[in-house]
C-alpha cells in the first residue's frame, strides 16, 4: 500500500480558519500541537508552521512556554477592524473604477456567479470562502500588493470577529450587494461604488452583537472534524 501524502500546511490553516468562521472553534481554545498532529496525521513541525501562519493572519496567539490559542477579539478591536475596512475598501473600489479592465470585470462577474451557486446550494463552506474572497479579489485587481496584504489581514480578522459576535447563523455578506458594487465599478461610478461598499459593510456590522463573546466549542477534535 502506498503511503498517503502529508496534509499541506495551507490545508491545515484553511481547516482551522473555516472552523473558526463556522463558529465550531471557540476563541481562547488552545490549539495543542500534539493533538493537532494526530488529527491531521502530520508532524508537530508541520503543525508549528501552520500555527505560525495563523498567527500572522491574526487568528492565533502564540504564548512562549504555554502554546497557541485562538485569539479573543475585543469589542474595541472589532470596531477598529471595521473602521479600517471602510477606509481600505473605499480606496480599493475608487482605484478600480479608474483602472478596471474587461478581464477584471469578467473575473468579478464570475466570482459573483459562484457566490449565487453557493447560496442556492446552501454550502456554508463555499459561502464563507467566496464572501471574503470577493473583497480579496477587489484588492488583487488594483495591482497593489500593499492593498491586497492589508485586505487579507482585515478579512481574516473580520472572520474571527464575525464568528464571535454574529447574531445570525448565516455567513453570507451578500452576492446581491456584491453584484451592485461590480455594476458600479463597471460603469466607473466611483462615488456610487464607494457608497454601495460603505452600505454593504454597515450591513455586515449591523449583524454583529458587540456585547459579549459567545461560548463556542472547546472540543478541538470535533471542531476540526
Amino acid at each position: 500500500m502506498s503511503e498517503q501524502p502529508a496534509v499541506p500546511v495551507e490545508q491545515i490553516v484553511e481547516k482551522v480558519w473555516l472552523s473558526i468562521a463556522e463558529r465550531r472553534l471557540r476563541p481562547g481554545v488552545q490549539l495543542k500541537e500534539e493533538q493537532m498532529a494526530t488529527i491531521f496525521g502530520v508532524s508537530r513541525a508541520r503543525i508549528r508552521q501552520a500555527l505560525a501562519a495563523l498567527e500572522r493572519d491574526g487568528l492565533v496567539t502564540i504564548i512562549p512556554n504555554r502554546g497557541a490559542f485562538v485569539c479573543k477579539p475585543s469589542v474595541e478591536e472589532a470596531r477598529d477592524v471595521f473602521f479600517v475596512r471602510h477606509a481600505v475598501e473605499r480606496c480599493t473600489v475608487e482605484r478600480l473604477c479608474a483602472s478596471v479592465s474587461k478581464a477584471d470585470l469578467k473575473r468579478l462577474h464570475d466570482h459573483v456567479a459562484r457566490e449565487r451557486i453557493a447560496n442556492a446550494e446552501d454550502s456554508t463552506k463555499d459561502i464563507i470562502k467566496l464572501s471574503g474572497g470577493f473583497h480579496l479579489l477587489l484588492a488583487e485587481l488594483t495591482g497593489s500588493d500593499f492593498l491586497f496584504a492589508t485586505m487579507r489581514d482585515l478579512i481574516a480578522r473580520s472572520s474571527l470577529i464575525t464568528a464571535v459576535y454574529r447574531n445570525t447563523t448565516r455567513f453570507n455578506c451578500g452576492p446581491d450587494e456584491h453584484a451592485d458594487i461590480v455594476e458600479a465599478i463597471s460603469a466607473k461610478q466611483a462615488a456610487k461604488a464607494a457608497h454601495l461598499m460603505a452600505h454593504h459593510l454597515e450591513h455586515v456590522e449591523s449583524e454583529l452583537d458587540l456585547s459579549e463573546i459567545r461560548d463556542l466549542s472547546h472540543d478541538l477534535r470535533a471542531a476540526l472534524a
